[in-house]
């Protein structure tokens, strides 16, 4: 039977309510989002990509962007013809609609078979099938392809074995004429088209259906570095027993490594990101400055980070952890981009503080049924050792892009993110700046100064150890010095947060504020998966944390 349900959560993985700098969060917010989105019910056919199958007729490709639409309806014929990625070109326009994953792939130009890449995660991969009978171990492929100029423009997930007419399947394909992902998802008998890269931007349909995962409208992969959590790579095998059927799948035989998964979705993240600015600044003009900045200055989405370690074989005896760098800074545009001077090190910790904070504060996997009991519990950590969010390449890349093409300067970047740099995800005094974000459409030239100006004089009456008082003070450090006097003070924090990293206390510090964070990825519904993260007996009301510059975790103000 069709599991209407079932695939509108891998489809609608969306975001809860979450703090933005747009509306200018406070600490109530950070808990309202932390303490009452895992309590928040949704109906999500309502919400999703889906809509109810029975009122599909097949043969006919739908539209229904979330937010916008009340339901489903027939794309038209001038609707169908405006759409030029792959699946319109060799599907709905052919009138085929595929309703497996094997056919879709058939269904592709013979010549594209050769690009085909297959990728397998489950967050309950590196779980042995043996010990676990009861879990639900979610595996899903992810599939690249490039049929068209060279370089991949179809990304498909879908279930991994099991019955594949009623598994989930969906679509991510680049239109070379617009520049943007299209959105397809597979409802019973037929397809929906659920949008655009431009709908995840737009107010209406941002952060609903598929652009809950989706949120800047790009290709998505949360485990972007190495060692790709959860992902089949060259540092885990996802393992299956003997006997499982999915052995025999074609589509599993072809498997390879999630590293070279990173590479294809870092080069579609900067494809779409390049079409984006490309396009809201032909005029010279930003018709909508704040939808840039708040790259800048907010946490759109994350990555998750860990340790390169698989936690279960760390003893106390082991060699020191290198805990990942995204936990302390963005060290992707602070340090590579932006180029401070300095000599920071990710901080490591012993291996006997990371064992005893395991038993210290009860990690464990588990996964609760629908009624809410304990359907499989395991102590422990994960996988791979200490998982955080970090700051996104997705944003990382706008601001990357935006320094490149002048809408930036480096030097104002860099002041943004030097206000509460060792936050890098969830940081409240940078989102707090996102109210002196134009408003109005701007000229490019003026993008840059205008918000400059407009922090720098609202600080002339605030405290100095205010957002725009700390802004101010970074805007005032002399153009050829700035590099290294950033750098010096992240090298001082790294220092401080090394030697703080060894001590029991310090480290158990790091452990609470490794749990804040991962709290407020909790309450964001990229978060589809209850083994994603380990469970602790840190109290779900434990108020929520922010790092100092002296190394310390503190609650917020």
């Amino acid at each position: 039977m069709y599991n209407e349900r079932s695939q509108v959560r891998r489809a609608t993985a969306w975001r809860q309510p979450t703090v933005d700098g747009t509306l200018e969060g406070d600490r109530r917010a950070v808990e309202k989002v932390v303490l009452e989105a895992a309590e928040a019910e949704h109906d999500l056919v309502d919400e999703g990509c889906g809509t109810d199958p029975s009122t599909l007729r097949a043969g006919q490709l739908y539209r229904r962007v979330s937010g916008r639409d009340d339901r489903a309806q027939p794309v038209s014929e001038e609707e169908l013809a405006g759409l030029s990625d792959p699946m319109a070109a060799e599907f709905f326009r052919e009138n085929r609609f595929p309703v497996t994953v094997q056919e879709l792939l058939s269904g592709l130009p013979e010549a594209a078979a050769a690009s085909r890449r297959v990728y397998l995660v489950s967050e309950a991969g590196q779980i042995a099938p043996d010990t676990s009978p009861g879990l639900h171990r979610d595996m899903r492929f992810a599939i690249t392809v490039a049929v068209r100029a060279g370089q991949v423009d179809l990304l498909i997930s879908t279930q991994a074995g099991g019955d594949q007419v009623t598994a989930f399947l969906q679509v991510a394909a680049w239109d070379p004429d617009a520049k943007v992902f299209n959105f397809y998802m597979r409802i019973g008998p037929t397809w929906v088209w659920a949008g655009n890269s431009w709908d995840a931007l737009e107010p209406d349909s941002r952060g609903k259906g598929c652009f809950d995962s989706h949120v800047n409208g790009s290709a998505v992969m949360k485990e972007l570095r190495i060692p790709w959590l959860n992902w089949q790579s060259e540092r885990a095998t996802v393992r299956l027993a003997d006997n499982d059927p999915l052995r025999r799948d074609p589509l599993y035989q072809q498997v390879t490594g999630a590293q070279k998964l990173e590479l294809t979705v870092r080069s579609l993240v900067t494809r779409w990101t390049a079409a984006r600015l490309a396009e809201v600044t032909a005029n010279g003009v930003v018709e909508h400055p704040a939808r840039l900045f708040r790259h800048l200055f907010t946490t759109t989405t994350v990555n998750l980070a860990g340790t390169d370690r698989q936690s279960s074989i760390v003893t106390p005896e082991s060699t020191d952890l290198v805990l990942p760098m995204g936990f302390w800074l963005n060290q992707d545009v602070l340090l590579d981009d932006l180029g401070l001077v300095t000599q920071a090190a990710p901080p490591t910790a012993p291996a006997a503080r990371y064992c005893a904070s395991l038993a210290r504060f009860g990690f464990r996997l588990e996964e609760r049924a629908e009624d809410g009991s304990i359907a499989f519990r395991r102590p422990g950590d994960t996988f791979f050792a200490f998982v955080v969010p970090e700051a996104a390449h997705e944003d990382n890349e706008v601001v990357r892009q935006m320094i490149r093409h002048g809408l930036l300067s480096a030097k104002f970047a860099a002041c943004v993110l030097m206000v509460d740099f060792p936050n890098p995800v969830f940081s409240l005094p940078r989102a707090h700046l996102m109210r002196y974000a134009p408003t109005a459409a701007t000229k490019l030239s003026a993008l840059c100064d205008q918000m400059a100006l407009a922090v720098t004089d609202a600080a002339r009456t605030l405290p100095a150890d205010s957002p725009e008082g700390l802004f101010a003070a970074h805007w005032q450090v002399p153009d050829d010095a700035w590099q290294a006097v950033f750098g010096q003070r992240v090298d001082a924090y790294v220092r401080k947060a090394a030697a703080r990293a060894r001590t029991e206390d310090g480290f158990d510090d790091y452990v609470r504020l490794a749990e804040s964070r991962r709290r407020q990825f909790r309450a964001m519904r990229l978060n589809e998966f209850q083994l994603t993260l380990p469970v602790t007996d840190i109290p779900a009301d434990a108020p929520p944390l922010a790092m100092r510059e002296d190394a310390t975790a503190v609650p917020l103000p």
